[in-house]
């Protein structure tokens, strides 16, 4: 059971990941746009200042999971994507170093470039990730040993691109929709008519990334769990956001994206269940649950481990955010 344990919990991280970071990306991808001025460029990256380095703490944990309870996963994907998870990697850092080093100049052109770099960083990620995805739901090319033939150009077909402008375009709505709740005031409308103009691309780039899900991704389908209804309820509660929107519910839309997110997620890990890294040359090559884990002492250690500390880092998260739930006013954006 302890695999399988492993694998839901790894599940787990990657929707916290995503349901709290995919608002960091959505609000970098947002900032010049919306931001008119550098005050209000400034405001924008406050609504996230006290979290982002907090939300990315799953991302690690989930990395550090998959290392130790699944090295076979673990050197099969980052040796297969070395080159993608190696630029997300550089993302990641950009936009660090850009939230943290745009303050430190008065001048208005080194201030525009670590904006500049914050929103390609924060975009970037948002796409590759939903590449990544599409990827993995597809199948890759790996032989008996588990290594990618072919390189990274063999992932790379319409269905994983298609996963990019999906993923894209949700967190970047999900950016907004986090803004109206956090931004002052007058940002916080200009964010809420920008959600209200991408929702529409958003839904729809969802929903062909579903059908298109029931044509490229039959090998997972038909060799994994059917996430049956679950994508069709995602996209039902993305819809549903356009309607909070008008009715001016801004924390009924936000968390109604944020099931689609979750939602969305599972369906990845049902389909990719019982595998963990679907085949395309030979299912038999395919990486399983039991067959990419650690040893049981391994995964018993870990179990403890988590059991002690992961309600801890819980605990602090939800202590954080509710210490910093107040929208961000002018005084709020010095350190940015």
């Amino acid at each position: 059971m302890l695999p399988t344990v492993w694998f839901v919990l790894i599940a787990v991280l990657f929707v916290g990941y995503f349901f709290l970071e995919g608002f960091d990306y959505g609000v970098g991808v947002w900032m010049p746009v919306l931001g008119r001025t550098d005050g209000e460029r400034r405001a924008i990256l406050a609504t996230i200042g006290p979290v982002w380095d907090a939300n990315e703490v799953w991302l690690i944990t989930a990395a550090g999971a998959l290392f130790a309870a699944f090295p076979a996963w673990y050197a099969s994907l980052f040796s297969g994507f070395y080159p993608l998870l190696a630029l997300i990697l550089g993302a990641l850092i950009v936009r660090g170093v850009g939230l943290e080093f745009r303050s430190k100049g008065d001048e208005g052109r080194w201030r525009r470039t670590w904006d500049a770099a914050i929103a390609t960083a924060s975009g970037f990620l948002a796409a590759a990730w939903g590449f990544l995805m599409g990827a993995l739901l597809h199948g890759v090319p790996i032989d008996r040993a588990g290594d990618l033939v072919g390189g990274i150009g063999a992932v790379v077909t319409p269905y994983a691109l298609e996963g990019a402008l999906a993923s894209l375009l949700l967190f970047s709505l999900h950016g907004a929709l986090y803004l109206t709740l956090k931004a002052p005031p007058p940002l916080a409308e200009r964010a809420r008519r920008a959600a209200f103009r991408v929702g529409g691309a958003a839904t729809a780039a969802y929903f062909l990334f579903v059908v298109m899900s029931y044509f490229y991704s039959d090998f997972a389908r038909k060799l994994g769990v059917d996430p049956g209804a679950i994508p069709i309820l995602a996209g039902l509660s993305m819809v549903a956001v356009r309607f909070a929107l008008l009715r001016r519910t801004l924390l009924l839309a936000f968390f109604l994206n944020g099931v689609t997110i979750i939602l969305s997620t599972v369906s990845v890990f049902l389909t990719l269940w019982p595998r963990v890294m679907i085949s395309s040359l030979n299912p038999a090559w395919s990486l399983t649950v039991a067959g990419a884990a650690a040893n049981p002492y391994s995964l018993s250690v870990m179990s403890i481990t988590a059991v002690v500390i992961l309600p801890v880092v819980l605990a602090y998260q939800a202590w954080t955010y509710w210490v910093f739930r107040q929208r961000v006013g002018a005084g709020d954006t010095f350190h940015y």
